[in-house]
């Protein structure tokens, strides 16, 4: 059933409906699939006819923008942030702990990949990671947005050289959040008393479980006294 302009109706001898468009590029008649009817209407059929007869004006076959748009929307998914950011894992986990890695990928299920996961890489701007970032320091937890900003810098730096984005964004970031508060500990710098801890650590007498924990003890204090005492 035609209705004008090379858009028609077509149907089958099962009963379905399908609007195509027939056209000729470079002396050549193809055929544009439309949409299936009832699901695309009439008047949505002429406005992709008008759209395809447009890009036919501009020199475009409509046909090959088709197929060069479905690729580039497989393109981007397949390059999308939770994608690559799966294969950066796999190859920072090869000299990784389990743990640090389940911690690594729980911080981005949880913090990035909801909002930012579905993007292309490529197209993920300094803003965008930036509200990312605010999201999570707004709840308190300042080191987390913090580390959440160190993961996707190190997975940018990783798409870069697998050509999958130009550069890392989180350059453009610094200093957008505010430093975390340190907290700094007692610490005994006066050699005569240090000394003298060394001494009670070497005479403890205890456990056995205990004694591995003044062993450990013993060496970082005999390490930051050779740190002294160098510097």
């Amino acid at each position: 059933m035609a209705d004008g302009g090379g858009l028609y109706l077509l149907i089958q001898p099962t009963g379905s409906k399908y609007w195509r468009m027939d056209y000729r590029f470079a002396g050549k008649r193809k055929t544009l699939a439309v949409g299936v009817y009832p699901d695309v209407a009439l008047l949505d059929a002429r406005e992709r006819r008008t759209a395809a007869r447009k890009l036919l004006a501009d020199g475009v076959d409509p046909g090959a923008n088709r197929k060069a748009a479905k690729a580039a929307k497989q393109g981007n998914a397949a390059n999308s942030f939770e994608v690559v950011a799966g294969k950066w894992l796999e190859k920072f986990g090869a000299k990784k702990a389990a743990s640090t890695i389940e911690k690594t990928n729980f911080i981005l299920r949880r913090d990035v990949f909801p909002w930012l996961g579905a993007l292309p890489i490529s197209e993920i701007k300094p803003a965008d990671l930036l509200v990312v970032l605010e999201r999570v320091a707004g709840r308190g937890a300042l080191e987390t947005a913090h580390r959440c900003k160190q993961f996707v810098g190190q997975i940018f730096r990783y798409a870069v050289g697998t050509r999958r984005a130009e550069r890392d964004i989180t350059q453009d970031l610094r200093g957008a959040l505010p430093s975390p508060d340190v907290t700094h500990r007692a610490a005994i710098t006066d050699p005569v008393q240090f000394g003298a801890l060394l001494r009670a650590i070497d005479a403890f007498q205890g456990t056995f479980r205990n004694c591995l924990l003044i062993v450990s003890l013993f060496s970082i204090a005999s390490y930051t006294l050779n740190f002294l005492l160098f510097y």
